[in-house]
This record gives C-alpha cells, sequence and structure tokens, in this order.
C-alpha cells in the first residue's frame, strides 16, 4: 500500500479511502466485515462514513455497523484513520441537521456513540451551510478538538469561495480549520479543476474525490459483466449520452490491458493534491480489483490521449477563460 499525508497534516492515509456508503442497504453486515477486514489487511487505514448513511432517518446504520466490527476486536480502532460526517438530516425536529453548534454537538456525540470510539480523526461537513456563521461552525469544532472528541476537520461539496472564507475565519481565531475536502471528481466531471483544486493546494487541503468511477459510467459500463449498472432509465440515458467517449475510453484502457475502473483511479492518483479516491466496494471482489490501480503509472502521453477523450474545462481559473 502506498500512503500519503492528508493535506498538510502529518498524518499518513492510504491512497485509496475505503467508503462505506454501501454498507447496510447495498452490502450485508456479514459482508461488509469481510471487506473491511481485507481493506485492512491490503493496508487500506483510511475509513469513510457517515451519519447519514444506511437512508434512515436518525438511525446511522453504517456507522453502527463500523462501531461494531471495531468491537470485536479493539486493536482495530488504532489501525483505521475514521472518517465521518455532519450535516444530514437526523430527525424530524429543526435543529436535527445543518452545521448549528446545537447540532455538531448533539451529531458527534451520537456519532461516537454508534461506532462505539472516543474520537473521531475526521469530522467532515457533509455539506456547505449558508444560514450558519462561521464563527458559530469554529466555535463548535474547537470545542470538540479541545475534549478530544475530534482531532481534524475536513469539508465536502463546497466551493472554492467556502474554502477560502472557511480558512480565513479559522485563521483568525488561530485554529488549524480545514485539512480535507471531498468532492465530485473524476475523468469525465471535471470542474473543479477551475477554482476549487487550486484553492485547495494553496491552503494545503487534500482533495478526496468521490465518485472516481462516476456511478459505474468509468467501471467498464460498456462490458457484459455490467449489465446491471445499465439497468435503470436513469443509467441508459447517462449511457446514451456520454457513449462515443465511453466507447473509446474502454478502447485505449483495453489497449493498456487495464481494466477502466483501474485507470479511472490511477488517473487521479496522478494529481498531486489528490490525498485519496473513496472506493465504494459493494463486494470483496470489488475491493481486490481497485487496489490494481495502485500499480499503474500513466505516462504523460497516457494523460495526454485521456484528456482528450475526457477534456477538462481548460485549466485552472482564470487562465481558462480570460487572456
Amino acid at each position: 500500500m502506498q500512503y500519503t499525508h492528508l493535506g498538510r497534516t502529518g498524518l499518513k492515509v492510504s491512497r485509496l479511502c475505503l467508503g462505506t456508503m454501501n454498507f447496510g442497504p447495498e452490502t450485508s453486515e456479514a459482508d461488509s466485515y469481510t471487506i473491511m477486514d481485507r481493506a485492512l489487511e491490503c493496508g487500506i487505514n483510511f475509513f469513510d462514513t457517515a451519519n447519514v448513511y444506511g437512508w434512515q432517518t436518525g438511525e446511522g446504520v453504517t456507522e453502527k455497523i463500523i462501531g461494531s466490527w471495531f468491537a470485536q476486536d479493539p486493536g482495530r480502532r488504532d489501525k483505521v484513520v475514521l472518517a465521518t460526517k455532519v450535516y444530514g438530516k437526523m430527525g424530524e425536529w429543526p435543529n436535527q441537521s445543518r452545521l448549528s453548534a446545537y447540532h455538531i454537538r448533539k451529531a458527534c456525540e451520537d456519532s461516537l456513540r454508534r461506532l462505539r470510539t472516543d474520537h473521531i480523526d475526521l469530522y467532515q461537513m457533509h455539506h456547505i451551510d449558508l444560514e450558519t456563521p462561521w464563527e458559530e461552525i469554529w466555535q463548535a469544532m474547537e470545542v470538540l478538538v479541545q475534549q478530544g472528541k475530534v482531532i481534524y476537520i475536513g469539508s465536502s461539496n463546497f466551493a472554492a469561495w467556502n474554502l477560502a472564507e472557511a480558512q480565513c475565519t479559522a485563521s483568525a481565531r488561530h485554529f488549524m480549520g480545514l485539512v480535507s475536502e471531498q468532492s465530485l471528481y473524476n475523468l469525465s466531471i471535471r470542474m473543479i479543476e477551475l477554482e476549487l483544486i487550486p484553492t485547495c493546494r494553496r491552503f494545503g487541503i487534500g482533495v478526496i474525490p468521490w465518485s472516481p468511477l462516476n456511478r459505474g459510467l468509468l467501471g467498464g459500463v460498456l462490458s457484459a459483466e455490467n449489465v446491471k449498472r445499465r439497468a435503470s432509465d436513469e443509467a441508459r440515458k447517462r449511457l446514451e449520452e456520454l457513449r462515443p467517449k465511453i466507447e473509446a475510453y474502454e478502447s485505449f484502457c483495453a489497449e493498456m490491458g487495464e481494466k477502466p475502473a483501474d485507470v479511472a483511479l490511477a488517473w487521479l492518483l496522478k494529481n498531486p493534491v489528490v490525498t485519496a479516491p473513496i472506493i465504494g466496494p459493494r463486494t470483496i471482489e470489488q475491493l481486490n480489483g481497485s487496489l490494481r490501480s495502485l500499480e499503474i503509472d500513466l505516462t504523460p502521453e497516457k494523460m495526454e490521449q485521456l484528456d482528450k477523450i475526457w477534456p477538462g474545462p481548460g485549466g485552472e481559473a482564470p487562465k481558462a477563460y480570460a487572456w
């Protein structure tokens, strides 16, 4: 396994992050245990979850599965850099969502209980909350850090200006602020290259891409074994819209002798701002397959070919659109 620092911190995490969103809804508890066991065996020490995963309001189904797995062997917890999230709806009352200090405190306590741990290594804001001032958010996070319940703070689905505002406010409070940002990023969706990635580089914020395969479209969707990925009306519509690009991409991967999913992950790993793409295996086979991406070395020529198939926004702002 390869490791890197989480953003500008001294914390080392694996280059692949184990996403757990499927644990519960798509993957049984027993199979989830098997996947987490295998991840540790492979050296994956970075696990990502959220209090809303499991999609039963207020239940924290996925966090409970991870907590039960920790409880089976207390030694596992110290091997894992554990990330979870706060923001989503955890009940029907008005203060059971978003980022008020009230909800942050309660959500953290509930996540700790479900995860059966005394601290969260990376506590991430699942979305920007424009209704809550940064002074309130940072005060709540500072208290959690002082209490030892949280070590690092991250964000998810923020815009570049959100990151800049958050960091400037944190700096004024002599607080470290954000160390990571989870964002939608893959070969076919590259909008964050305009402003968010340069902002993350400037502030030392590690990028953790979610949906690195664009919901399966970059995972060899045209192959016979992936027929299930084309089952829904939405999937068929997206496939038809992107079919020429996908055909060119899968031909490119075939010429390399590599699986499309592995090439898509390897492409993300070439970006020095990227800490670790989130892989979300539903099965042990999918987890094992993802490991190949760490061994693929894309040459500059290959990267240029991929840019032609999946062009980005033209570079970083403002040079991408101004003289």
